[in-house]
């Protein structure tokens, strides 16, 4: 007797345990989906996060005097003719006979802290210890931008993507092995820290969409940049050391080294 009146609460409670077990997996499934769409949504353009920084207002970097210049590099210049360089260059503190460069390269003024280096030089070592004094303070700037929009995006492989305005930081070096894309408008802000390397395939292009403008991009590496064959770059690079562009490629920006800039038969445009 006392079994039979034990048997209905033993169902009943049976049937809640069942019910809230089905209930918990339903929940767990949809969670599931809801945190493989976001991360799909990270992986293939983060669009949520994206529409969150472009209502986010990043200052822009300040170059001061460092942004007169095309071409910046505190120990040299060098140039496989024939370069088209549109803009001044000018390196400092080392003297100017480290910019070999033909005077034919260059569409501006080409600024040195002495008499040496090509017949076109002018004399301005004040001038050039302000500019690079300001490109030094730029990259500090620059690299010390907390709280990044987008962190280790592609784990450092970065292509075939559109890159929407931000702060984005990598903890490792930087490939761009496809073309990218880079959309804003003409007001839009771009910073891009890499704690190493910056590569650059052949044949790669960068890309501007919606009015975005190239001196609002900022590319500060913290090591080498290299520019493969043929390649396109658009934005300003605060490089720690050298940046190279190997034979045929181009570029709409600036390039503003603390060591040397090689060029071979490039173009390089200073962006207005």
């Amino acid at each position: 007797m006392r079994l039979n009146n034990i048997t209905p609460i033993a169902a009943m409670l049976l049937f809640v345990l069942i019910g809230f077990g089905s209930c918990t997996n339903d929940q767990d499934a949809a969670l599931t989906a809801d945190v493989a769409a976001d991360k799909d949504a990270a992986v293939l353009g983060m669009e949520k996060s994206f529409e969150q920084s472009k209502g986010k207002e990043l200052k822009t970097v300040n170059l001061g005097v460092a942004g007169d210049f095309v071409i910046l590099s505190k120990t040299g210049i060098t140039s496989v003719y024939k370069s088209s360089i549109l803009g001044d260059i000018g390196t400092s503190p080392i003297t100017g006979a480290a910019m070999v460069v033909d005077c034919t390269e260059v569409t501006g003024s080409v600024f040195s802290v002495d008499a040496a280096g090509p017949a076109c030089i002018t004399t301005s070592a004040t001038m050039l210890t302000s500019a690079i004094g300001d490109m030094q303070t730029a990259y500090t700037d620059a690299a010390g931008r907390s709280n990044p929009d987008f962190l280790n995006l592609g784990a450092g492989t970065v292509g075939t993507v559109t890159l929407l305005p931000g702060l984005y930081k990598w903890s490792s070096s930087v490939n761009i092995p496809t073309d990218i894309t880079i959309s804003g408008s003409s007001t839009d802000i771009f910073i891009f820290q890499v704690a190493g390397t910056l590569k650059m395939s052949s044949g790669v292009r960068v890309t501007l969409e919606g009015g975005a403008q190239a001196k609002n991009i900022f590319w500060v590496v913290s090591d080498a940049v290299t520019f493969g064959t043929t390649s396109h770059f658009e934005g300003n690079i605060l490089g720690q050391t050298g940046i190279n562009m190997q034979t045929g490629a181009t570029m709409n920006g600036r390039m503003l080294a603390q060591t040397a800039v090689t060029l071979q038969m490039n173009t390089v445009n200073k962006p207005e």
